[in-house]
């Protein structure tokens, strides 16, 4: 199957070198492969995953190891958008993407993604160890080809799984300080991995026709809208008390305990509303409202987790998880 891919993409830029013999696509183009919106929660991620590292790490050495990283999710996000031309063509959300809109050729992404995969992986190692390097090769190659190449098309599970992807860079800042991977950097990927699935299902419930068009085997389309309201209730539901772990750990101070608990519980009662709420144009609003969301649960809890250690306020259970 990627052989057949790879055959196509050598017809289709064998087919477009009669017509021009240089990309056509902006910086902006090649900018909006590398998917930078996921590229910054990456980096956010990541960051706060060096930051509850115990010990130091030299600043050059650590913006270089956090620029790697955000480069290689942009690698991954470019080999996505590469694979994934023929469904964003058809998906309104996404039909106007660079490849599927003919401003960058199919061949031209793979060798830009190829070549940040690489230059990441190397970078990372040289600035800060080769185990942080190796597992963030995993997770390109994860994304990319577990993901993106196999489970996308084969499973409503897709996310579920796939969503590791996604999860692990708080772990890999983490092994870019220390060479390995704690309890606290376990923490920190359960409660994305958990969070993945509500936050995508949301959206999939308003998106539905259009992965239906594209052939994509999202759980509304699979299980139905009524068991991936079930399935979003009980993701939220696991994933509130694990917003909590932190605190239980001793990475997680008072303010975290309040946000964490807060947030958790509007992410309740959104996922609630969404269960309940199953027809018209209710269900949509209720979905887009957990959506929107679920967003800024997660930006509000790596956020004061940042602050806090940032600032040196002093955690709740001090040394239970150290």
């Amino acid at each position: 199957m990627i052989s057949d891919r790879l055959a196509e993409t050598g017809r289709r830029e064998a087919a477009g070198a009669a017509q021009a013999s240089v990309s056509g696509g902006s910086v902006g183009d090649y900018i909006a492969l590398l998917k930078p919106r996921v590229m910054s929660l990456v980096v956010f991620t990541a960051l706060v995953g060096m930051v509850i590292a115990p010990g130091h790490v030299n600043p050059v050495l650590g913006f270089a190891s956090l620029l790697a990283i955000a480069i290689g999710a942009g690698a991954s996000g470019c080999l996505n958008m590469w694979w994934d031309a023929d469904i964003d063509a058809v998906m309104t959300r996404t039909a106007k993407r660079p490849i599927p809109a003919g401003r960058i050729a199919p061949g031209e992404a793979l060798a830009f993604g190829i070549t940040l995969s690489v230059g990441s992986v190397l970078v990372l190692g040289l600035a800060s160890n080769w185990f942080a390097a190796a597992f963030l090769a995993f997770t390109i190659f994860f994304y990319a080809v577990v993901y993106t190449m196999w489970l996308k098309r084969a499973t409503p599970q897709n996310i579920v799984i796939g969503g590791a992807a996604g999860a692990f860079p708080p772990m890999i800042g983490e092994a870019a300080v220390t060479g390995h991977v704690s309890l606290d950097g376990l923490v920190l990927f359960a409660i994305i991995f958990l969070w993945t699935p509500p936050h995508f299902w949301a959206l999939a419930l308003v998106k539905a026709g259009d992965y239906a068009r594209a052939g994509v085997p999202m759980m509304p389309n699979v299980a139905g809208p009524d068991a991936t309201r079930r399935q979003i209730m009980l993701y939220t539901l696991l994933l509130a008390p694990a917003g909590l772990a932190p605190v239980a750990l001793g990475f997680g101070g008072a303010v975290y305990a309040t946000v964490a608990g807060v947030t958790g519980l509007g992410m309740v009662a959104l996922a609630w509303r969404v269960l309940r709420r199953r027809e018209g144009e209710a269900a949509v609003k209720a979905a887009q409202q957990l959506f929107a969301f679920s967003i800024l649960y997660l930006f509000l809890l790596f956020a004061t987790l940042l602050a806090e250690q940032s600032l040196g306020f002093g955690s709740l259970f001090a040394g239970w998880g150290r």
